[in-house]
């Protein structure tokens, strides 16, 4: 969420900010509801005041001369207090409900553009071993063709966009979340965290999936010991419980920053997304991805930022798959962050490059929705920025290793880093 204050002092260059996320902000909405919260802020305060003398009158009248009417107005007083803060807490929450619809300021150091297309490539990144002189097959056909893939099962077993995986695939689907873990929690120094992977709409509109992107989500029942007015979903994305982890908390600024990483399934409708990547393993409404969240204090943001990127980059460069680093422009980033890179890995069968990581700095935006703080050495409280990115998605890994180490036979080489994770068997099929 950002900062009322912001709007309030700038509003004029947050307007031309946000359009140039494609997003129009409502200027006039926004001046007509400040102005009424100040209208009412001043007359309760005033009313206060009149309330606070006529108690010291009160308090004062040591022969109860005028105790009776000076009573009845001190009651009138409170009921016009109490209407007035009624209409304040309206006007609140209207400005409440205003701001949680903006997405986050872009950065300044974002480009501006307005989809894809606009994204600025920093680099690419090609092992030299990734030459082919044979007809390449797609991740399908191969699957499909060692009959480990299973597609039509999945359809029957639950609809379109599921897969089964089976023998020796299954065991590299296995070995790669193994592999990214022992990575990042032993190298790298994050935190491995089991997570639910039933969250609560509280957390869901902490890390700001809520309200605006419902319709992705697949909400389900109640649970059977819990309020029956909290409402919950699956998670799309294991950033919403570890994020969540430190919501309504205050931290010490020596103990950050807080590195998490977790392995989760991910659940998603794809709302939005009907016929795009409809062809076996690229969009599914279930798929695993392995998870980096990082809570740093506000002078580490930008450079824990560029750490998350090689964290996730890292994995690639040892299983020595081709790819390319973006930096989304201001129209084609997700609506919480305020500067995003893309990972986009090579898929030599298809010829074309895939989102396989995508890495954000959020700054205060999701902190201020989840009241999460630290504590500088001064005992001054600020929100927290809150980082996240993949690392990896398991799937799309496992496509592109399907693709680029296909042989000419059918078979696919296992990478040599994943070899030890797999009894040293060198290859599938």
């Amino acid at each position: 969420m950002i900062d009322i204050n912001t709007l309030r002092q700038n509003l004029n260059d947050v307007e031309k900010k946000l359009q140039s996320r494609g997003f129009l902000l409502d200027k006039e909405k926004f001046i007509v509801l400040e102005k009424a919260r100040k209208k009412l802020q001043i007359e309760t305060e005033i009313l206060q005041s009149k309330k606070n003398k006529l108690s010291k009158i009160i308090t004062n009248d040591l022969e109860h001369k005028d105790e009776i009417i000076n009573l009845k107005k001190s009651k009138l007083i409170n009921q016009k207090i109490n209407s007035k803060q009624k209409e304040l807490k309206k006007i609140q929450k209207d400005l409440y409900d205003f701001l949680i619809d903006l997405p986050n300021i872009p950065d300044k150091d974002v480009p501006i553009g307005k989809d894809s297309k606009d994204n600025k490539e920093i680099f690419r990144w090609f092992p030299k071993s990734i030459k082919k002189n044979f007809v390449l097959k797609d991740h399908v056909c191969l699957g499909e063709n060692l009959k480990e893939l299973d597609f039509e099962s999945a359809t029957k077993l639950t609809g379109s966009r599921f897969v089964v995986i089976k023998g020796s695939i299954a065991y590299l689907y296995r070995s790669l979340i193994q592999f990214m873990l022992d990575l990042h929690t032993i190298k790298h120094n994050y935190i491995e965290t089991y997570v639910p992977y039933i969250v609560n709409h509280t957390s869901l509109y902490g890390t700001g999936q809520l309200p605006k992107f419902s319709d992705e989500l697949f909400h389900i029942k109640p649970l059977q010991e819990s309020n029956k007015n909290q409402k919950y979903a699956l998670i799309p994305t294991g950033e919403v419980p570890l994020t969540n982890l430190i919501r309504n908390k205050i931290f010490d600024i020596d103990k950050l920053p807080l590195k998490f990483v977790s392995c989760t399934p991910c659940f998603r409708s794809e709302a939005g997304s009907y016929g795009r990547d409809t062809r076996g393993m690229i969009r599914m409404h279930q798929f695993d991805k392995v998870e980096l969240v990082k809570i740093v204090h506000q002078e580490d943001s930008y450079e824990s930022l560029e750490k998350l990127v090689e964290h996730a980059e890292t994995v690639l460069k040892l299983l020595e798959l081709p790819y390319r680093k973006i930096l989304l422009c201001t129209g084609d980033m997700g609506f919480c962050a305020n500067k995003t890179y893309d990972l986009e890995v090579w898929l030599p069968a298809q010829e074309k490059f895939l989102e396989i990581s995508s890495c954000s700095n959020m700054e205060t935006f999701q902190a201020r929705r989840m009241q999460a703080k630290y504590r500088d050495k001064k005992g001054k409280k600020h929100f927290l920025h809150t980082l996240n990115g993949s690392g990896l998605a398991i799937g799309r890994t496992l496509v592109a290793i399907l693709e680029n180490y296909q042989l000419s036979d059918g078979k696919i080489q296992i990478p040599n880093v994943l070899q030890t994770y797999m009894q040293n068997l060198k290859y599938i099929g």
